[in-house]
């Protein structure tokens, strides 16, 4: 056992910590109903709090990583068995949600009550302040820190821009780019998706779907510059790229110096071991804009969503749109800031993932 904290590092102890034990459990160093380390032990070996340590015991447990039993310590629960492989050949599955409001998905309204009284509290009257226009830098720094936790994406804050939804941010995207390319988006997909685009004033091609994402003809032989797409769980065909075709249009974009539109909704509530990879952080060359919403993973009615910019692209956004107004009001911000920053987000997120799992397991056996 070599687990180290770096308290210079700009990332909390117990998610260090966390990482490191979730990295040797999942390689097989801990194997299944192995005891795991104490923890008076990790934390005189770290240097760090027992509540640090079991901060980080806690997320392991929510996410399915470990078990907790009482007078006995902490186990390995993890099995790669009980984990769908998600982005193979055929691989359609994904779990039946409901169109009304599913308190299991949705976000506890308890803990969501207690951190807005919170920033009522705290912030008082810069609630009623006007946003800066990309967005309240305490929520781009949150969601910063936590994309570099969940996908490894490294951005900087000055690269999000917040909006009221995907709708919204794609036509920022537009604006951005220009009504004189054409957009490639998948067939099937989202309806919205190009009566948005075509409400904007621009061509839309449909691209076909095969088991593995677009078909590569379809992409070949396109005349469109940008391309929409759903890489983890497309609607309404349920597919999900795999790792050589997210090469693929990555490729794409590369030889015809076009852009993507990383459409990642739904990412976060994978039943799968590790999120996916993104596009977004397996590209090189500046090509490709991310877009996520927390609709889906805290409630419909939460109408907040964000892109995320390649370097490149800046000045081009802050000389074209940088003088739009930011669409979400800053409690709004404030309140999804403290979410991500205390935990409760991903801990709610990792709950959910967890069910999903139980249900996914049950569903096989």
């Amino acid at each position: 056992m070599k687990y180290t904290v770096d308290k210079n590092k700009n990332e909390s102890s117990y998610i260090q910590l966390y990482r490191q034990m979730k990295n040797d459990i999942v390689k097989g160093n801990y194997r299944y109903g192995a005891r795991l380390p104490s923890k008076r032990l990790i934390s005189e070996e770290t240097g760090v709090s027992v509540i640090t340590v079991e901060h980080a015991y806690a997320i392991l447990c929510d996410e399915g990583y470990a078990e907790a039993k009482p007078r006995r310590g902490y186990f390995a629960a993890y099995r790669e068995k009980d984990f769908l492989s998600v982005g193979g050949i055929g691989s359609y599955r994904k779990i039946k949600t409901s169109t009304h409001l599913n308190t299991e998905n949705t976000f506890p309204f308890s803990v969501l009550a207690k951190t807005m009284r919170r920033i009522i509290s705290d912030q008082r009257e810069n609630i009623m302040v006007k946003s800066p226009n990309k967005g309240c830098n305490e929520l781009r720094e949150a969601i910063s820190m936590y994309l570099a936790r969940s996908n490894g994406m490294t951005v900087t804050p000055d690269q999000i821009i917040i909006g009221s939804g995907a709708e919204y941010l794609y036509t920022l995207t537009v604006q951005l780019l220009g009504r004189k390319n054409i957009f490639g988006t998948e067939d099937p997909c989202y309806d919205k998706i190009n009566r948005v685009y075509e409400s904007c004033g621009v061509q839309c091609r449909r691209l076909r779907m095969g088991r593995d994402g677009i078909i590569t003809d379809d992409l070949k032989n396109t005349d469109a510059t940008i391309l929409h797409v759903t890489p983890f769980n497309s609607f309404p065909s349920n597919v999900t790229a795999t790792a050589s075709k997210k090469k693929e249009y990555l490729l794409w974009a590369k030889e015809r110096q076009g852009y993507i539109v990383e459409d990642n909704f739904d990412s976060e509530l994978t039943v799968s071991s590790k999120a996916e990879d993104t596009l977004f952080s397996l590209d090189s060359n500046g090509h490709v804009i991310y877009v996520n919403t927390f609709s889906k993973t805290l409630a419909p009615s939460m109408r907040v969503g964000y892109m995320v910019l390649p370097q490149k692209l800046l000045p081009i956004f802050d000389e074209k749109i940088g003088f739009f107004s930011c669409t979400v009001p800053v409690f709004e911000q404030y309140t999804l800031a403290e979410l991500i920053n205390s935990g409760d987000f991903e801990r709610h997120i990792n709950r959910v993932r967890r069910e999903r799992r139980k249900l996914k397991i049950k569903s096989d056996s």
